[in-house]
C-alpha cells in the first residue's frame, strides 16, 4: 500500500527534513508541501492519506486546521512541545512527532499509519490495531487505549478498577506501580468492557467484579482502595454480585 502525504509547516527546514524522510520511506509518496496553512487547506483532497501538520503556525494553527480535515485523510502532528500531544487526541490524530524529528520516530509513526489504513481497508479500525499481540490471547480478552500518542494493550484480567479524571481515565492494574492514564471518557470505557466482568458503580469508578474483596456501607474494597457505590448504580451493582 502506498500512502500519499502532505506536509504543512511554516519552517522551510522542517519541511525539507520531513520531505527527505518521506522520500526514504518506500510506502510513502509526497503529494505536496506548504508553508502557508491556508494554501494547504485549499489544496487538500481525499487523495491525501496522511497530513504531517505543524501545531504552531501563524494565521491558522495546526489544531485549527486539523478540524477542517475530512476523512479519509489522517493527521500526524509535528511539534516542539510535548504538551500538544493531548491536542492530537482531541482531533483523533494518528500520532504526534516531537521536534527535532528523528527518522526512527518518523518511520514508527508512518508504519503505524500504514497499518491503520490496511486495517481500515479490511473492515477494522485503528482502535483495533495492536501494538504487540501475545500468542493465545483473543481480542475479547483485552482492549487498546491511547497513552502518550500510542496504543497500549490492557488485558481485562489485569484491571482492578478504572477511575475518571476530567477528560482522562486511569486504569488501575494488577502489579502496576502506578495507574495507566488514557484520554477517554468513562462512558467510552464502560461500553468497551465486558458487562459480565465489570460494573459502573459511580460516575467516576468502574470495578472489576472478580477483584472485589468486600463490600460494606456502600464501599467496595479492592486491595488498599475503598471505592464508593453511588445510589444511582447501587441496584445494578447488587444484582451483579447477587446481593
Amino acid at each position: 500500500m502506498i500512502l500519499n502525504c502532505m506536509i504543512v509547516d511554516d519552517e522551510p527546514l522542517a519541511i525539507k527534513l520531513l520531505a527527505g524522510f518521506v522520500e526514504r520511506t518506500p510506502f510513502l509518496r509526497l503529494a505536496g508541501t506548504y508553508l502557508d496553512p491556508l494554501e494547504a487547506v485549499a489544496a487538500l483532497s481525499p487523495q491525501v492519506d496522511i497530513l504531517f501538520l505543524d501545531v504552531q503556525m501563524p494565521g491558522l494553527t495546526g489544531v485549527e486546521l486539523s478540524r477542517l480535515v475530512q476523512p479519509p485523510t489522517r493527521i500526524i502532528f509535528t511539534t516542539a512541545f510535548k504538551e500538544y500531544a493531548y491536542d492530537s487526541y482531541e482531533v483523533r490524530a494518528l500520532d504526534y512527532l516531537l521536534k527535532p524529528v528523528s527518522y526512527s520516530a518518523f518511520l514508527k509513526a508512518a508504519t503505524y499509519a500504514k497499518t491503520v489504513f490496511e486495517q481500515a481497508s479490511s473492515g477494522t479500525t485503528d482502535a483495533d490495531v495492536p501494538e504487540e499481540a501475545s500468542p493465545g490471547v483473543t481480542p475479547s480478552a483485552y482492549l487498546f487505549v491511547k497513552n502518550d500518542a500510542k496504543l497500549v494493550r490492557v488485558d481485562f484480567d489485569r484491571i482492578l478498577f478504572v477511575s475518571g479524571l476530567k477528560d482522562y481515565v486511569r486504569f488501575h492494574l494488577l502489579d502496576a506501580p502506578r495507574p495507566l492514564i488514557a484520554l477517554s471518557t468513562m462512558k467510552s470505557v464502560e461500553d468497551r468492557l465486558p458487562d459480565n466482568r465489570f460494573c459502573r458503580v459511580h460516575r467516576s469508578y468502574i470495578v472489576a467484579l472478580d477483584k472485589i474483596e468486600s463490600v460494606e456501607h456502600n464501599r467496595i474494597r479492592i486491595g488498599n482502595e475503598l471505592i464508593p457505590v453511588s445510589p444511582a448504580y447501587q441496584e445494578l451493582f447488587m444484582k451483579k454480585i447477587g446481593g
